[in-house]
């Protein structure tokens, strides 16, 4: 250990934070668990990004990758191994104006980029939250506010450069290291650090954005109404609806129907949202004309004692009714978690099941069950939580790894089909043989 760390000294461009310096108490978390690493890196350059990994490898220690550090099982950090922080890698430059392609380092977050892209009227499809970051969202999937137009965050991957387990940088896109291409768009962590992705953006105007509430007594027909209409609305319409929200009456609290309109045409806008402000009683109405870089919203950092339990799962055709059926009833009844339902379909539904390793191609919706409080009102309400995905379980498959609180084997099963976890997992054996990046939802190599 004491000759790793003094190569790590020798190479290392960037920040050594170890336990009794002034900043570890903030580094050593992730934004939402707390976690005691030997050492947190932050390095200033791909060379860095290199030497800890070399590091790591070298001092066999954990390894924790973090970029935005939102990762509900905590993957950013981890308990007396090494964190590499990719904070301090976050460029964002258009590099080709005319093809609109963005080059994006490996630790900026979402807000950060689109700040950056504003200026030049481009937006990518990503998530809701600024402070969560691109690799994390892209590298699982990416469920964003323009998802039914222009598809998940990854679909908009052009080229990623990635640190593997063995210090190579290695570039991968459609024309080269294809195959590792395909894993990294939905593979998660499990193949290295990206310190650089490419994006195709796309030209964007304002948006209509805003949401609007019916009462919770009409939380079924409400919801079902609603995804029928998703089925034959504009693809330009993209739409989560909320149940249940804590602060505004729990299981009395309106149901929520957020919408992003990707347009600035009133009269288009007035025409696709219609619909929607007939499905009940409408309680509040305000959607508005909003610049599209304004879409994502603050994060939040728990108090300290508070934990996030989510879990998600995905809801085909067949079984949307039941599925929401049940929602609303939960979602009305005293003790429930938060529900959270994200229409899916359209652009993400029209790329080949096995083009990229992400595997749910085919659902209409994905929806999220999120439980807060500290760790001994959590482990009371489980049994009502599990009661309630046991109604589920017959009519939903899958999950969404952005919304898992967990890395169980199960989780990871529900994540990846039996197909697409052998074919990541001989991904893994060529770039990862020994495991190196195995905090995250883990494809062991093969």
């Amino acid at each position: 250990m004491k000759s790793a760390f003094e190569t790590l000294r020798r190479d290392f461009g960037g920040d050594i934070i170890e336990p009794g310096g002034a900043e570890y108490e903030s580094a050593s978390r992730s934004v939402l668990v707390e976690g005691s690493p030997a050492c947190v890196l932050r390095p200033k350059s791909v060379e860095d990004v290199q030497a800890a990994v070399g590091f790591a490898a070298g001092a066999g220690l954990a390894l924790s990758v973090r970029g935005g550090g939102h990762g509900f099982p905590g993957f950013g950090t981890n308990d007396g191994g090494v964190v590499i922080d990719l904070g301090k890698l976050a460029a964002v430059e258009v590099i080709d104006a005319e093809r609109h392609l963005v080059r994006i380092g490996g630790g900026a977050t979402w807000g950060e980029v689109a700040a950056a892209l504003a200026p030049h009227g481009l937006a990518i499809s990503s998530g809701d939250t600024k402070s969560v970051g691109v690799g994390g969202l892209t590298l699982s999937g990416g469920i964003g506010w323009k998802v039914r137009k222009y598809g998940l965050a990854l679909d908009n991957l052009v080229a990623v450069h990635l640190v593997t387990a063995d210090g190579e940088v290695v570039r991968a896109s459609a024309a080269d290291n294809p195959e590792l291409f395909w894993a990294l768009r939905g593979g998660g962590g499990n193949f290295g650090i990206v310190t650089a992705f490419e994006f195709a953006a796309h030209p964007t105007t304002d948006v209509f954005h805003g949401r609007i509430t019916f009462p919770a007594a009409e939380a079924a027909t409400v919801l079902q109404g609603w995804a029928d209409y998703l089925r034959t609305a504009p693809e330009e319409l993209t739409s989560i609806a909320n149940m249940a929200n804590p602060f505004a009456g729990g299981p009395e609290a309106p149901v929520e129907i957020h919408i992003v309109f990707d347009s600035d045409d009133p009269g288009l806008a007035e025409k696709a949202l219609d619909p929607i402000r007939h499905l009940g009683t409408v309680i509040v109405d305000e959607v508005a004309l909003t610049p599209a870089s304004d879409l994502l919203v603050d994060g939040m950092t728990p108090p300290p004692g508070i934990q996030l339990v989510t879990r998600s799962a995905f809801v085909d055709k067949d079984s949307v009714s039941e599925v929401l059926e049940i929602l609303a009833d939960v979602g009305t009844t005293a003790g429930t978690p938060v529900i959270s339902v994200r229409s899916v379909g359209g652009a993400v539904s029209r790329v080949p099941d096995d083009a990229t390793a992400y595997a749910h191609r085919q659902a209409e919706l994905m929806f999220v069950t999120t439980t807060v409080g500290p760790k001994p009102a959590l482990d009371a309400a489980r049994p009502g939580l599990d009661a309630i995905w046991g109604r589920l379980a017959p009519h939903v498959s899958g999950a969404y790894a952005n919304f898992l609180a967990t890395a169980t084997e199960e989780d990871v099963a529900a994540v990846y089909p039996p197909e697409t976890y052998r074919r990541l997992a001989a991904v893994k054996r060529q770039y990862d043989p020994g495991n190196l990046f195995a905090g995250n939802h883990n494809v062991r190599p093969q």
